[in-house]
């Protein structure tokens, strides 16, 4: 009798435990995540707005796939996953409300997938909070429905060390190893190089565990989604290496060089900082980026008292690995080039905060707790506040490029046509022309060419406040279109004639 009621209570114990990790308990810990992805969603279409007209580095990317404009130079930096992302959109549409509703979208999804390959690692608290930062940061939530590379390799490393880390402690997870292979291939079909480095701690963490299939996995996700481009790289650059020196060259030569002020600098709003002069903004909203090391260290410390060192240290590692090359290797700066850091930083700054707000044994600190929600509060406003000026001033920007191709039409500067000069590839785009330029980074054709081409379809070239035209449109008819002096080409015989 004695045994047949153990036997009761260790079944219904069983039960319990099975209740407890069952689908119910697993709907409720996703469920949270998912709100937080549908917050980030909805905050993308109402404060950045779907009128924001492509930027210069999203026509590049738009245009290898539209058919409604010609495709404009492709650099050596740049890699195709973007252009691959846009497709389904852009192939058929040239609506960018509608592109821009599409990304959206799926930058949500993406990153509640890669919330969720984090779950088990830490509490559903810290989970959603760490989405919560990341998703609220000004520069998440304005590149989020752009079409450019950095969000999606941050969602890629997010995935693939939340996965990593998932079959380092469960050998039998296999799902994992498909998250690890995954992961990889989108950080590395959007941008090699930073896959590469973000990387790094997880083939040394597999190399120092002896983790063969998971370094195996890891190699051939990062190679799947940088085929491609080595590819590439043979066909139209002569070789990797010659492909990895032009980029150099392109991003002002790899080397030792301190871009920490010029991150600073760039917090305020500004998309692009190169040349990366003025004063720094506001310290409020630089406040946060001092704060985050300090809780990182905080969170390091935390994790080793409470004996979990790697799930915390791993993703500090390559956070640390993504943003060398950012912060000491080239010398401008971008806000986006850091997005990968700060998704994977993300985590143990939740962490952090849960650790500073909660005692140990439970219950609220009652002095910390309240200044912790009172820095969180203002760390929204300032980014919310950042991200409304940024996405107004861009919309105003972008339009001006859309009165100059207006102009350039009733100028008579139709498709089809060619656009040189100053900002010729995002004034080319908005008028349906294609772009050209002799000398710079963008450099693809000549001036015979130019010429040649003159010829048949009609050319413009764009003359930027305070800049001399070149030579070959020094005698072409000069009008104003807005801030830019723009030299068109007379026809063929008007030119031979004069």
């Amino acid at each position: 009798m004695a045994d047949g009621t153990a036997a009761l209570l260790l079944g219904k114990r069983r039960n319990d435990r099975t209740s407890a990790t069952g689908p119910g308990r697993r709907a409720a810990g996703t469920g949270p995540l998912a709100v937080v992805a549908a917050v980030f969603t909805v905050a993308q279409l109402l404060l950045v707005r779907p009128v924001l007209g492509l930027g210069w580095d999203e026509v590049v990317y738009v245009s290898q796939v539209t058919s409604h404009h010609p495709a404009a130079f492709f650099s050596a930096p740049r890699s195709r996953g973007v252009s691959l992302l846009v497709a389904p959109v852009a192939s058929w549409s040239s609506s960018t409300v509608l592109l821009r509703c599409y990304l959206a979208v799926l930058s949500g999804l993406a990153l509640y997938v890669a919330l969720r390959a984090w779950r088990g690692l830490f509490p559903t608290r810290i989970l959603v909070t760490g989405g919560a930062f990341f998703a609220s940061l000004w520069i998440t939530l304005f590149y989020g429905p752009q079409a450019m590379p950095n969000y999606w390799v941050a969602i890629g490393a997010l995935v693939t060390v939340g996965c990593f880390l998932r079959r380092s402690e469960n050998p039998t997870a296999r799902a994992a190893l498909w998250g690890v292979a995954g992961g990889a291939a989108l950080m590395a079909v959007m941008r090699p190089t930073d896959a590469v480095w973000v990387s790094v701690p997880l083939v040394v963490l597999a190399l120092a565990r002896r983790h063969g299939r998971l370094l195996l996995v890891l190699a051939g996700g990062l190679a799947a989604g940088a085929a491609d481009w080595v590819v590439e790289a043979h066909t139209a650059h002569g070789g990797l290496g010659q492909r990895l020196a032009e980029a150099s060259r392109i991003q002002g030569g790899l080397g030792w060089q301190i871009a920490v002020d010029d991150q600073l600098r760039s917090l305020g709003g500004r998309a692009l900082c190169r040349p990366c002069t003025g004063s720094m903004p506001h310290p409020v909203i630089m406040l946060w980026w001092f704060a985050l090391p300090l809780l990182a260290l905080l969170a390091l410390h935390v994790a080793v008292r409470a004996g979990r060192v790697t799930r915390t240290l791993l993703p500090l590692a390559c956070a640390t690995t993504a943003a060398l090359p950012y912060l000491f290797m080239i010398g401008y700066a971008a806000p986006r080039f850091l997005q990968p850091s700060y998704a994977l930083l993300a985590f143990p700054v939740a962490a952090a905060l849960w650790h500073l707000a909660r005692r140990p044994g439970g219950g609220w600190r009652p002095v910390l707790a309240p200044l912790v929600a009172l820095c969180v509060a203002g760390h929204l406003a300032v980014q919310l506040t950042v991200l409304v000026y940024t996405a107004d001033r861009n919309i105003d920007s972008r339009r001006d490029w859309t009165r100059a191709a207006g102009e350039l039409h009733r100028l008579g500067v139709r498709p089809p046509c060619l656009i040189t000069g100053h900002q010729a590839i995002p004034v080319g785009y908005y008028t349906g022309c294609s772009s050209g330029a002799t000398s710079g980074n963008n450099a693809n054709t000549t001036v015979a060419t130019i010429l040649r081409t003159a010829d048949r379809v009609p050319v413009a070239t764009l003359v930027a406040p305070g800049g001399a035209p070149p030579p070959y449109a020094r005698s072409w008819p000069e009008h104003r279109v807005g801030e830019l002096r723009v030299r068109v080409a007379p026809p063929p015989g008007e030119r031979a004639g004069g």
